[in-house]
């Protein structure tokens, strides 16, 4: 909470995280893609900020993978706040190899994982 009363601007990332993390790597281990959990980073973040959230709130992330590159996709959010649209954001990640600490390629099967998650 911020000095105002207000979700701080942090913890939206944090959500932002959460959702993200459920997606790439608890269901698509499910789904039988390992890969992301060897190395994935974030490229990029943008945020709008729509309305101030106030403690306590109920709070819901809706998350879709935006576009897929070769060697990167982006994530695309929404966050409602007690039933109203606080937040819409964006995420660029990079698969990454950390043997050699060097960006890679999707491989095909992570590109058909991502793709059910499409608008």
């Amino acid at each position: 909470m911020d000095a105002f009363g207000h979700v701080n601007n942090n913890q939206f990332m944090v959500l932002l995280e959460e959702a993200r993390v459920a997606m790439m790597f608890s269901a698509a281990a499910e789904s039988g893609i390992p890969g992301f959990r060897e190395g994935v980073v974030v490229a990029r973040h943008e945020v709008d900020f729509l309305l101030p959230v106030v403690v306590p709130a109920e709070a819901r992330v809706e998350l879709w993978v935006e576009r897929i590159g070769n060697s990167s996709f982006s994530f695309a959010y929404e966050l409602m706040a007690n039933d109203k649209l606080a937040l819409r954001a964006k995420t660029v990640m990079v698969p990454f190899d950390t043997a050699s600490q060097r960006p890679r390629r999707l491989t095909a099967e992570e590109r058909v994982y991502l793709e059910q998650w499409t608008d």
